[in-house]
């Protein structure tokens, strides 16, 4: 089973349903939600959501809307080591960093992404969503 990590621009894409991205990330939610895959968010994800969907909505409704994501997704936590390891990194935008080194540290197989150009220096492959399901498709033998 795929291990990704789900980089922060995919969970919003879902939750604060951008038009333009809603559908591939639901289907990769939906691959979650039938066990077809596991899906991990650092939790640096769950705090950069909140706030963003709380400037969009009540913070009750916020924090109903990311008690029924978290039934998709493992948590994973961000340390000293990731820390370090960010700080250090060629990485120019430092929240991609931390996702990187989150992801290297968990033994993730892949990233999630729509900003492919952030992770030029990736050693696991960095897919968007619709990239991972074309592929997991073709994969498959699925159309």
């Amino acid at each position: 089973m795929d291990r990704l990590l789900v980089d922060t621009n995919i969970v919003l894409d879902l939750l604060a349903e951008r038009k333009e991205f809603i559908e591939e990330a639901q289907q990769l939610f939906t691959l979650s939600d039938k066990s077809e895959v596991k899906l991990y968010v650092s939790s640096l994800t769950f705090v950069t959501v909140f706030y963003i969907l709380s400037q969009k909505l009540k913070l009750s409704n916020a924090r109903k809307l990311i008690r029924k994501f978290k039934v998709l997704v493992e948590v994973l936590s961000i340390d000293d080591k990731i820390i370090d390891l960010s700080l250090e990194s060629d990485f120019k935008d430092f929240e991609d960093a931390i996702q990187y080194h989150t992801a290297i540290e968990n033994e993730i197989n892949i990233i999630i992404t729509r900003n492919l150009k952030d992770f030029k220096t990736s050693k696991i492959p960095v897919l968007t969503a619709k990239e991972y399901i074309a592929i997991r498709k073709w994969s498959l033998g699925n159309d």
